[in-house]
């Protein structure tokens, strides 16, 4: 049989006639690990690109979990079968509780110290201070240091724990969820951890404490943290938060995004601009995005210190309060956002577009802040640009990527998408996945009974 080689303007002629150009921007995401036991987080330590670690909320055991931090290797892509951590004896009531992420010490090359988030048994929330192992990298040592422990309330826990540019530890707690739209006004009260961000220094040795004698406070106090020497607990950082799934800086500016879910109108990113002095005020329970909060009287003006959403998208229709339990993709744009990153990776094109997503209506977006000029309080929900929309960009042969938990950043500054699978309603579904350009591939047409073969090419354009 004859073959025919074709040059690349012929090649674009005969494609664009049997209508196979993909209006695709080239850029794609590829399933690297699967078969994992409720992925909810991964993250690198730092100045290592070989490693992405996975926490699995892992076996249910009925009143109780056991939850279990794994390696993917990335130049193999394979996971480690043997945990590098596993910790047992953690809540099981609902996705929101167990084993929540990990975060390492700035210095985790020198001290081996890395950060857990996770809710007992007991329903306790708890911050601990783990070590590698000095004789294996790949495994650490099971005893451990309380950094904080406090009693938690039905839900929207400490969900995030992360490092800022100025080596502070950083914590997202929710605002204790319950009926009635957090009918105590947690994220409003300056004296309650609960709806804030934390910020917490450590020391950059990991042994920083301001309170010796007390087991269940193992830090000290940021002097310049909005509410030290005020009314106010001078551990919080910002205030006015509902459910904080989600927050990361951008590892080139500094800048601080937080995904703030909805309760039923409005899902939000709120956006801390680097350098910031902290204090800053969210505004649930009496806002929601930019508006009042809609139900059972709850709304009202901004709080003092109000900073809006730089960008906020319908939660159900937008306009009549609604829940949204997963797998109801109704009107709308989601109901659940999961908060990402900045992507500062290899691929040119992506610089500087945070991107994020919908747990419950399985859609990836990406957006650039553009506040430019702009004090925070002259934020309005709409500072933002080049919007994109990358759901079927990143579907696989299955269909999109849904259950979408969280995004993920390696030390080069990759990005991944962690789903936990099922909506987290089934064991060993969860899977990882890279944000990648779109793969050469060799096209083969048959045309009159012969095959043209052409070159490998990229086969998204645009």
């Amino acid at each position: 049989m004859k073959k025919h080689l074709c040059d690349f303007p012929s090649l674009i002629a005969i494609l664009l006639y049997f209508g196979m150009v993909q209006t695709a921007n080239g850029i794609s995401a590829v399933r690297i690990a699967y078969g994992l036991d409720d992925p909810i987080y991964a993250t690198a330590p730092p100045n290592d690109p070989s490693r992405l670690f996975i926490v699995e909320r892992g076996s249910d055991e009925g009143s109780s979990r056991t939850g279990n931090i794994k390696i993917l290797d990335l130049n193999t892509n394979t996971v480690d079968p043997t945990p590098f951590l596993t910790i047992p004896n953690l809540s099981n009531s609902s996705l929101s509780e167990g084993l929540f992420s990990i975060a390492f010490h700035p210095n985790y090359e020198q001290n081996g110290f890395f950060y857990v988030n996770a809710m007992d048994s007991s329903r306790t929330s708890t911050i601990r201070r783990y070590t590698v192992s000095p004789d294996n990298p790949n495994v650490a040592k099971p005893d451990y240091t309380t950094l904080l422990e406090y009693p938690q309330l039905p839900s929207h826990n400490n969900n995030w724990i992360g490092f800022g540019p100025d080596g502070y530890l950083y914590v997202t707690n929710g605002d204790g969820g319950g009926t009635s739209h957090d009918r105590p006004n947690n994220a409003q009260n300056i004296n309650d951890i609960h709806g804030a961000i934390l910020r917490l220094d450590v020391g950059t040795d990991g042994l920083a404490d301001d309170f010796p004698s007390d087991t269940n406070r193992n830090y000290a106090i940021p002097l310049s943290n909005p509410y030290v020497g005020r009314d106010g607990l001078d551990e919080i950082w910002a205030t006015g938060l509902r459910n904080p799934w989600r927050a990361s800086f951008d590892r080139k500016t500094g800048d601080f995004y937080i995904g703030d879910v909805g309760q039923e109108i409005l899902e939000e990113i709120n956006f801390q601009p680097a350098g910031s002095s902290g204090g800053a005020n969210y505004g649930w329970r009496l806002r929601e995005g930019t508006v009042a909060t809609p139900r059972e009287n709850t709304g009202g003006p901004k709080p003092f210190g109000n900073v809006d959403p730089v960008f906020q998208y319908t939660h159900g229709n937008g306009t009549t309060p609604q829940e949204c339990p997963y797998g109801n993709f109704g009107e709308g744009d989601g109901c659940s956002i999961t908060g990402g990153y900045v992507y500062r990776g290899p691929i040119e094109e992506l610089q500087g577009q945070y991107f994020f997503a919908d747990f419950v209506n399985p859609r990836i977006w990406s957006i650039e802040a553009d506040v430019s000029g702009l004090t925070p309080d002259q934020y309005d929900g709409a500072n933002f640009k080049k919007f994109t929309d990358w759901t079927n960009n990143f579907a696989q042969s299955e269909g999109v990527i849904d259950s979408i938990v969280s995004f993920a950043e390696d030390a080069n500054g990759n990005l991944y998408i962690v789903s936990i699978g099922n909506g987290g309603l089934g064991s060993n579904q969860g899977a990882i996945y890279k944000i990648v350009p779109e793969p050469a591939s060799i096209l083969l047409l048959l045309v009159s009974g012969s095959i043209i073969a052409f070159r490998r090419i990229n086969t998204a354009f645009s």
